[in-house]
């Protein structure tokens, strides 16, 4: 029985090894069967698997954009066209109206003045044979979102536009140096900053490029319910700077103008928030619009370019006495020269003024008054520079901007100290001066400048930075300054002092003038041409409680005009500020808005509902530049300019002469006035290309026949 039992289940073992056997075998087949067939179930295993892409694509982040500090955008990324022509005349088969060029001489004709072509060059690649379609070159590429418009009321057959990003800085030339520009990779669009605040934030603004994976089949559509894994974007940062673009306006128009009238080699101007050291303005010349990098020098001049700064430091130096406490303004000297060493060092006029006191001295700009101060005892070298030191020279400012120098303050010889203490033989930059003025405006507390107002997260819509006022290191007591005040008033305001030509009745402005001689490289000795030397001004307005500090120089001007540079800067500053508090009717003041890029019919609509007079410049329909500014309280009319490159001046009889020489400053052309009072008559000249030149005026009483 149990004999039995044991062969049965032997019988079923052996059964059940040879089912699994069997099946294992079958397994094996289908496998090789699988691996040898391009066929299965009547699919090609090959094309499906072909079909069956993986594709991996990148979410690219969009640059951040720049901001002024009344939230103007001052850079950002926006849509670049391409212009493209269709020749095929196949693709306006079966359409009922055409979508190729058609008629090639009137779409020659249309396009010539907008892309800024000949008309010839354009037909040259309209009549190209065999190709389907066309593109235009450099002149093609990078249109603006204006002239594609413009391009496309004209309703050209067979004309088409391919969009790209671009940065895009909307005011061109316009604090460049600051602002900086970025550079494009050709085939993926990467943007990457190579000067200023691109540069110095490159990284914040740049953002983090995202990515997306998913399969997609042959016709390269996402194949449905295929698993999809993506990394989203990260935007850059957004960057509010502490630009003022009204300031900044107003300092561009003026450098502008009055820099090429003075034919210097270089120039620039800084003009800072006098409590707190933020940047309202700077410029330099010559300069450049980062749009099209017609870029002569990659240095800022503000903060990348050290030079010897000339008697500005005498400001400094009478200073480092009146900290000492051993400064005696009624103690005298003998002015005109002195020798130390094997040296001989004199005053600017070569001669002097006899007997002087000391505070005579700093307002005639004394070079031996200087020598003095160190010769009798009243500061040593040490005494010197150590206060350099603590002003900030010597060292960078560590304002938010790259490639900051600083300079050279570096003397040891009794005639090395000397010459320092009326700025030759030191190097000091623009930025380094605007941050020792503010101990000045501060009584006596020392700010850094600073260029950033906040940083927002376009993410998050937080803001992970903002400047916050501060109350600055003490380096100068109340006495010291009060003291340097005054003997900055005299020198302005005095009609002896050096910088009366910078007076301007009813305004208190204070300062300092520098001039320094210039190193030849070639030679290692100054120049002997007496143009060839650096002129300079800085100081602050107004006197008591400044509200702006300034510093402004020229490179080898040969008409020194800095004076009526920056007394039309002043006043236009003074006008937007309204700093002296005019007593204006409350019941019509009306605050200018902004109307640059906007369209001229709206502008004009709410001009009409406000009962402002103004006037429009040039045909354009949209406005690029205005005047007053935002914000400013308008006291008479207000001038648009539009984009229209044919600028007209418009009757001028009956104007009063702030509004004349407004719409003069508006055109960027110089100006002539005779007589008081409201234009009689006027007359325009203009220059080999056509364009306004200069507008001389005749004014007499309003109401003289």
């Amino acid at each position: 029985m149990n004999n039995r039992r044991i062969v049965n289940k032997v019988s079923i073992n052996k059964l059940v090894f040879i089912i699994v056997l069997l099946l294992f075998c079958a397994i094996i087949a289908r496998l090789v069967y699988l691996n040898l067939s391009d066929q299965i179930d009547g699919i090609n295993l090959k094309k499906f698997a072909k079909n069956r892409n993986t594709t991996k694509e990148t979410l690219y982040a969009t640059r951040g954009t720049i901001y002024d500090s009344n939230e103007e955008i001052l850079a950002q990324t926006i849509d670049s066209y391409t212009i493209i022509a269709y020749l095929d005349k196949s693709r306006s088969k079966n359409q009922v109206k055409p979508q190729h060029v058609v008629d090639k001489e009137t779409t020659a004709e249309k396009l010539s003045p907008i892309l800024g072509m000949e008309k010839e060059k354009i037909l040259e690649i309209l009549n190209q044979k065999g190709l389907y379609q066309v593109e235009f070159g450099t002149h093609g590429k990078g249109l603006t979102q204006i002239q594609k418009e413009q391009i496309d009321k004209l309703k050209l057959p067979g004309i088409d536009f391919i969009s790209t990003a671009k940065r895009y800085y909307p005011n061109l030339d316009f604090a460049s140096y600051t602002l900086g520009y970025v550079k494009s990779d050709e085939e993926t669009g990467a943007m990457k900053g190579e000067m200023g605040v691109e540069l110095y934030y490159n990284k914040e603004l740049t953002g983090t490029n995202g990515s997306i994976e998913y399969q997609k089949d042959a016709n390269g559509y996402k194949l449905i319910n295929s698993p999809v894994i993506q990394i989203d974007k990260i935007d850059g940062v957004n960057i509010y700077l502490t630009i003022d673009s009204n300031v900044q306006l107003i300092v561009e128009r003026a450098f502008n103008t009055f820099y090429q009238q003075s034919g210097a080699r270089t120039g620039g101007m800084v003009v800072a928030d006098a409590k707190t050291g933020k940047i309202l303005a700077t410029t330099s010349r010559p300069s450049f619009d980062p749009n099209i990098k017609n870029i002569e020098s990659y240095m800022d001049p503000l903060i990348s370019v050290a030079f010897e700064p000339g008697s500005t430091m005498k400001t400094y130096t009478y200073m480092t006495a009146l900290e000492k406490g051993t400064y005696k303004g009624e103690d005298t000297y003998m002015s005109g020269k002195m020798q130390i060493a094997d040296a001989t060092i004199k005053d600017w006029n070569n001669y002097g003024w006899g007997q002087v006191n000391y505070d005579f001295g700093y307002m005639q700009s004394s070079n031996i008054g200087i020598a003095n101060l160190f010769k009798n005892g009243y500061i040593t070298k040490d005494d010197y520079h150590s206060y350099l030191e603590k002003l900030g020279f010597g060292s960078k400012t560590g304002i938010e901007l790259p490639n900051e120098v600083t300079g050279k303050i570096s003397f040891k010889y009794e005639v090395e100290v000397a010459t320092a203490g009326f700025g030759q033989g030191i190097t000091t930059t623009p930025i380094q001066h605007i941050k020792a003025l503010t101990s000045i405006s501060n009584n006596g507390y020392l700010l850094s400048p600073t260029i950033i107002q906040k940083i927002v997260d376009p993410n998050t819509k937080k803001t992970i930075y903002e400047y916050k006022d501060k109350k600055g290191t003490k380096v100068a007591n109340e006495q010291t300054i009060s003291k340097i005040k005054d003997l900055m008033y005299s020198v302005v305001n005095n009609p002896s002092g050096t910088g009366y030509n910078y007076h301007i009745d009813g305004y208190d402005i204070i300062g300092k003038t520098g001039t320094a001689e210039v190193l030849n490289p070639n030679t290692g000795r100054y120049y002997s041409s007496s143009y060839r030397s650096i002129k300079s001004f800085e100081g602050m307005y107004p006197k008591d409680n400044p509200k702006f500090i300034f510093y402004l120089y020229l490179d080898s001007p040969r008409v020194d005009n800095k004076a009526d540079m920056l007394k039309s800067i002043l006043t236009d500053i003074e006008t937007y500020y309204n700093i002296t508090k005019v007593e204006t009717n409350s019941k019509n003041i009306y605050y200018i808005d902004n109307f640059i890029n906007k369209n001229i019919e709206s502008a004009k609509g709410i001009l009409d509902v406000n009962g402002i007079k103004y006037e429009v410049i040039g045909n354009g329909q949209k406005i690029v530049n205005q005047y007053p500014l935002k914000g400013t309280i308008v006291n008479g009319r207000v001038f648009l300019i539009t984009n229209d490159e044919n600028k007209n001046v418009p009757n001028l009889v009956g104007y009063s002469r702030k509004d004349a020489v407004n719409l003069a400053k508006l055109l960027n052309a110089e100006y002539t006035i005779e007589g008081n009072g409201y234009v009689r008559e006027y007359n325009v000249e203009l220059d080999e290309n056509n364009k306004i030149k200069k507008i001389n005026l005749i004014l007499s009483d309003k109401y003289q026949e």
